[in-house]
């Protein structure tokens, strides 16, 4: 593949709800241009795009792929994104640095939830669109259906520059309203006059089209305002501008696995979409996604922002603040590789085996640092527990989830200490699945997976005053520790200790033992062997042996103390409470209102979030672990949530019985 011009470049995001069609429309464009012999198939496992093992696996795109041809003198970069919300970070990397998206809609289903959400993303981004229409060879595909539904969904201005001729089975074609040509068949197809049943279409068609060409510029704004004909040059350039400014949304329409309209979309493409930025001063690139590969290591996939990016160079990591030795840069396309010399403002590319660079990070001139704008991946929500399931899986599992981290950004992994146990949290079930697949296929880890626990605490509701004694006598020293304590409720404080010892009944010296002895203690309370938070205990009396009494045996006291002033002060389960945003459309408001309640949680208000409502609401840990998948179901992938911890309230009685009970239970079983 030769190394073309900034202008000569088209960065194109391939987005889509899963099922749409844009891995097979990638490889019908793939295939036109020569570069396949034959079609491959997504049921078959044979996509380019699509050649990961899970992802030939599970017949979906799972990982964004980098998949560049050569049209008209032109290199499209088509990065082919994954449709399914669990993988929603790998479309926010690659819509970062695409310079358009394109939409691919089914014919048959028209908009669904996931073009709804990648839409926004793209308004972030400020990305130009198109969409295409795929399927219209299928039973039902009904392309001024899809036209109005998209019309309906979102605020833009969709002008068809290509139309189907016929659907389903006298789908034969696509009609080019530019040049006023048809095109029959498969590939280029035949050049053909456009059917006389299309022309009212056309006619109208072409009228929106000089509209939307004659608004991206403002000297073809008064032409066209003053009734003066534009001439098809003028409407091209015009258009081209529209494009450019968001002013217009381009609609085209085929078959992706009968490669009918595929090559003309590539012309469109190739002819009207924007080129990078040109600009070649000191050399900036940014990495939008890593691989983790088990044999050519650690891949940095990178698009050039400025000047040259060069193999077998020295480079600054801006964001980490290290130097990176570049060895071989690569071309990809899918799982194709080809080494390059240099890469041009506005490519893409891959490095591999750099030490700390990973997504997100800026690859600048040493001597002329920049720290490009990161990517903001969102928030992952399904957590479980995972463990490995064998002393060999337990020594390679910390070095394979540091792997997947710098491979997923939009993964998160933490050692709860308070819980003992290592938790994975994504963004769905699918994800979750992927990624423990890819620890044991990739890394040869295999783990257990359990619902992780709540860090429940203990704590008191009454003032008590106990005493604890420890006397041991067994020939020689003996162990003696004497102390009255008084145990209170402390809200404010997880653990106060004071003493108020008058007369030396307990020495000075052994305070810190009774302090320690407490602090120990409090670690397991009374009722289910959780910590005890919220309380004040008080040494206040006593008594000593000059011989017997030591440090450890005042320790001890003080525990004993502990385990029966807890008891005797109303002692109470408290669980975590979460302060939880729901974002939603607002005709889901009633549906999430209605099983927070069933959740025992409690709304505290909601919020106008431009089309969406946000519903505001304190819900215990314990009813939200699987909230990602609930709240997908309520809202059929529409709505989000985030959640921070806002406080420990007291469990109500019946489910503090059922924790009681389990704790017993899981007690005894590890006896």
């Amino acid at each position: 593949m030769k190394n073309y011009q900034t202008g000569q470049i088209r960065n194109l995001g391939v987005v889509a709800h899963g099922g749409a069609g844009k891995t097979s429309l990638v490889e019908a464009m793939l295939f036109n241009t020569g570069i396949l012999s034959r079609l491959g198939r997504v049921e078959d496992g044979t996509t380019t795009s699509d050649y990961h093992p899970e992802e030939i696996a599970k017949q979906v795109t799972i990982h964004t792929s980098l998949v560049p041809c050569e049209w008209n003198g032109v290199k499209i970069n088509l990065l082919d994104t994954p449709g399914f919300s669990d993988f929603i970070g790998e479309v926010k990397g690659a819509l970062r640095v695409s310079d358009s998206a394109m939409f691919v809609v089914s014919a048959v289903d028209g908009v669904e939830v996931q073009h709804e959400v990648i839409w926004d993303m793209a308004d972030e981004y400020n990305l130009p669109r198109i969409v295409f229409i795929n399927k219209m060879d299928r039973e039902n595909a009904n392309f001024e259906r899809v036209l109005d539904d998209l019309k309906s969904k979102f605020k833009a201005n969709f002008v068809p520059v290509q139309i189907p001729i016929g659907s389903f089975n006298t789908f034969t074609g696509v009609a080019d309203i530019i040049n006023g040509t048809a095109y029959e068949g498969a590939g280029k197809g035949n050049e053909t006059s456009i059917p006389a049943e299309l022309a009212d279409d056309i006619a109208l068609y072409h009228e929106q089209l000089i509209e939307a060409a004659a608004e991206g510029d403002d000297d073809l704004t008064i032409k066209y305002l003053e009734g003066e004909e534009l001439t098809p040059e003028e409407i091209k350039d015009g258009l081209k501008k529209s494009i450019a400014l968001r002013k217009v949304v381009p609609v085209l329409a085929g078959s992706a696995t009968r490669n009918i309209g595929a090559a003309q979309l590539m012309d469109f493409v190739a002819g009207f979409l924007p080129a990078p930025e040109a600009n070649e001063g000191n050399m900036s690139t940014l990495v939008f996604k890593t691989i983790a590969d088990p044999y050519v290591g650690k891949m940095n996939f990178l698009r050039v922002y400025s000047g040259n990016f060069k193999s077998d160079s020295t480079v600054l990591n801006s964001t980490k603040g290290k130097t990176e030795r570049i060895g071989n840069v690569l071309f990809v396309r899918g799982k194709n590789t080809m080494a390059t010399d240099s890469v041009p403002t506005g490519d893409l590319a891959v490095v591999v085996k750099l030490q700390d660079t990973g997504t997100g990070d800026t690859l600048c001139d040493k001597d002329k640092p920049v720290t490009l704008e990161g990517i903001e991946f969102p928030t992952p929500t399904l957590t479980v527990a995972i463990a490995p399931k064998s002393k060999n899986d337990e020594d390679k599992l910390g070095d394979a989830l540091y792997k997947l981290l710098d491979e997923d950004p939009s993964m998160k992994v933490e050692k709860n200490s308070e819980i003992k146990q290592t938790l994975l949290t994504g963004m769905g079930e699918l994800h979750i699945n992927t990624m423990i697949e890819k620890l044991k296929r990739k890394f040869g880890v295999d783990v257990v997976v359990a619902d992780p626990k709540v860090p429940y605490r203990e704590t008191i509701r009454a003032k008590v005053e106990v005493e604890g004694k420890h006397k041991k006598q067994s020939g020689g020293r003996g162990q003696y520790g004497h102390v009255w304590i008084r145990f209170e409720p402390c809200p404010e404080e997880d653990f106060v200790f004071e003493e108020d010892i008058f007369g030396g009944s307990v020495p000075r010296q052994y305070f810190p033992a009774v302090e320690k002895g407490l602090r120990e203690a409090l670690l397991e309370g009374v009722l289910a062997g959780y910590p005890t938070t919220g309380i004040k205990a008080t040494l206040y009396d006593g008594s000593y042996h000059t011989v017997d009494s030591s440090e450890l045996a005042f320790k001890i006291a003080a525990s004993q103390a502990f385990k029966k002033g807890a008891l005797q002060a109303k002692p109470i389960i408290l669980e975590p409470i979460m302060s939880v945003e729901v974002v939603v459309p607002e005709n889901f408001m009633g549906d999430i209102i209605g099983d927070f309640n069933t959740k025992r949680g409690r709304v505290l208000g909601t919020d106008q979030v431009g089309h969406l409502t946000k519903i505001i609401a304190n819900v215990p840990l314990s009813e939200m672990y699987r909230y990602a998948i609930d709240l997908k179901s309520m809202t059929q992938g529409r709505g989000s949530f985030t959640m921070e911890f806002s406080s420990y309230e007291e469990v109500p009685a019946r489910q503090a019985e059922e924790i009681i009970k389990r704790a017993k239970a899981e007690a005894e079983a590890e006896k």
